[in-house]
């Protein structure tokens, strides 16, 4: 009798059917509401379905999957209540419609995850120098390297937004 190393793989509907509940209920308790446990149980088997490699172990990769949307779906929420709260300083006038809204949110959410791939030294240099204008000197000094570092740094984020398609305006 021959040994397989993978197991048979599973049909999409066993897997689904044998292991949706228990991951709605485990994202639901980390969650702590059963609208995003629902939401995010949906995307995780959309993923999972999309993998070609055959699945040894579904509840680990089922929780490895869920546990870095879980993660994403936190740092949206960092993103959108900074926003809001911001949007609160800013003259009612000068709010964007609910579409503009939407797209301004995806932008930052994507650029939230590229500047999250760089270290963290190269994303502070760049946060500083585009959101707070300051130059090269005085990102040195508040990040205690040498100014030819914070060039480094710099060239490093510059080259990662171009190469991810998502450019910074000129500075």
């Amino acid at each position: 009798m021959s040994s397989n190393r993978h197991a048979a793989p599973a049909s999409i509907e066993s897997l689904y059917c044998d292991h949706h509940g228990w991951l709605q209920d485990w994202l639901r308790r980390r969650l702590g509401n059963a609208f995003d446990a629902a939401d995010i149980a949906h995307d995780t088997f959309v993923r999972l379905f999309r993998n070609q490699e055959p699945i040894r172990e579904p509840r680990a990769f089922l929780t490895t999957i869920a546990h870095g949307l879980v993660v994403n779906h936190w740092r949206r929420q960092d993103l959108e209540r900074a926003y809001r709260d911001t949007l609160a300083t800013v003259a009612d006038t000068l709010h964007p419609s609910p579409e503009e809204r939407a797209l301004l949110m995806d932008a930052l959410c994507e650029l939230d995850a590229l500047l999250n791939q760089l270290n963290p030294k190269a994303r502070a240099a760049f946060l500083l120098a585009h959101l707070e204008g300051l130059g090269y000197v005085e990102i040195a000094e508040r990040l205690a390297v040498s100014e030819r570092m914070v060039k480094k740094y710099m060239a490093q984020a510059m080259l990662h937004c171009l190469t991810s398609g998502m450019a910074p305006a000129a500075a």
